[in-house]
């Protein structure tokens, strides 16, 4: 992973921009002014983070206003995209609260707006009604198909959210293959969090369906093909969703999180790397918590013992071999347990390939490519 600053949080952020698509150049610009600042640790400095990758975001939208003037629009969709990426990835730095958390996180919904529709990029934002509020997603469709076409549902993180879930080209790598892809801020991330207020619940088959019936009522959707797959945390949504949603033709998952209550005790012993600053702040306002206690409640359901057996459709286990998060002994674990799945396989990603670091913050360009070719596969979609 590139590791610029001494901590690993600023570091997997930087990566996870690298990997979506933001410049080299304009990345060093807003990380060496905070070179120092993070030498305090992952939680201090982040509001400097903020301000620095801000003016750097900024600059960019200024820049894409003097296309638009121009009728430059296809220029301008490109700055405004970087522009989104990097504000998306200084408020996911902040803590819950945070002073311009809010407002930032307004201003790159926009940016990332009108630079995919300058762009002409494959992707539309739709909403999924859901207990009186709605599931923001983003839907990419699927290339060169004639009638209905296979579709994967693409879960989030702990905190990712459905732009970045696009940005990680998983969703382009489907469509060239004849697959659509539907990229979801399921509670508890992206838009349903911040602008619904609907927290994370283990119990991810109670929106897990909804989703799935408003992705199976589209006209160009093959409701006999419809895949899912989730990334990071992910890893325990989509098995979950699986096993207890069997209209689901194949899954996969990008990191397994077999374990994630029994993760949280690990952390509490500071085994293993933090995703995000400000972590136990973060992991309470997810969950919708009232304090530390009522987190991990909230939290003592997500394991998939006793679930990964319910699955009865083909099902990928992807991990890296040096994940500083989530242990590869978890992806293990998931594997063996898909005993009643008709074709399980199991990829750890090494350092012959690349890969190794969680979810791929190394190099994601194996991870989606094979999990692109595994639902080619599984649903129907094309290799070649």
């Amino acid at each position: 992973m590139f590791d610029y600053f001494p901590n690993y949080v600023w570091n997997l952020s930087i990566s996870i921009a690298m990997a979506s698509g933001g410049e080299l150049g304009e990345i060093m610009d807003m990380c060496q002014p905070l070179l120092e600042k993070a030498q305090a640790g992952e939680d201090a400095g982040t509001g400097e983070f903020l301000a620095e990758w801000m003016k750097v975001a900024d600059r960019l939208i200024g820049l894409a206003a003097e296309d638009e003037e121009k009728g430059r629009l296809l220029s301008a969709g490109a700055k405004l995209q970087r522009a989104a990426l990097y504000l998306l990835t200084a408020e996911r730095m902040q803590g819950h609260g945070h002073p311009g958390r809010a407002e930032t996180y307004a201003k790159a919904l926009d940016a990332f707006e009108r630079g995919t529709r300058y762009s002409h990029a494959n992707v539309e934002r739709f909403e999924i009604p859901y207990q009186g509020k709605v599931i923001p997603v983003l839907y990419t469709r699927a290339e060169g198909v004639e009638g209905p076409a296979p579709a994967v549902v693409y879960l989030n993180g702990l905190d990712s959210c459905k732009e970045l879930l696009f940005w990680s080209r998983l969703p382009q790598e489907l469509a060239r293959r004849g697959i659509s892809t539907l990229s979801v801020d399921q509670p508890g991330t992206g838009e349903t969090l911040r602008r619904h207020g609907l927290p994370a619940t283990w119990k991810s088959e109670d929106w897990g369906t909804p989703v799935y019936e408003w992705l199976a009522a589209r006209a160009d959707v093959d409701a006999e093909r419809i895949g899912i797959t989730g990334i990071s945390l992910g890893g325990f949504y989509a098995p979950r969703v699986c096993a207890f949603e069997p209209r689901f033709a194949s899954g996969a998952v990008w990191g397994a999180n077999h374990n994630w209550a029994e993760v949280q005790q690990k952390r509490l012993k500071r085994e293993g790397e933090n995703p995000v600053p400000h972590y136990w702040n973060h992991v309470q306002w997810v969950f919708g918590a009232k304090d530390m206690d009522d987190f991990l409640e909230k939290s003592s359901g997500m394991h998939l013992n006793g679930v990964m057996d319910r699955i009865k459709v083909p099902f990928l286990v992807t991990h890296g071999a040096n994940d500083r998060q989530i242990s590869v002994d978890y992806a293990h674990q998931s594997y063996d347990q898909l005993v009643n799945s008709p074709r399980r396989e199991l990829k750890i990603f090494t350092a012959r390939e690349g890969g190794v670091e969680h979810v791929g913050a190394d190099n994601m360009s194996f991870g989606r490519s094979y999990i692109a070719d595994w639902f080619a596969e599984t649903l129907g979609g094309r290799l070649a």
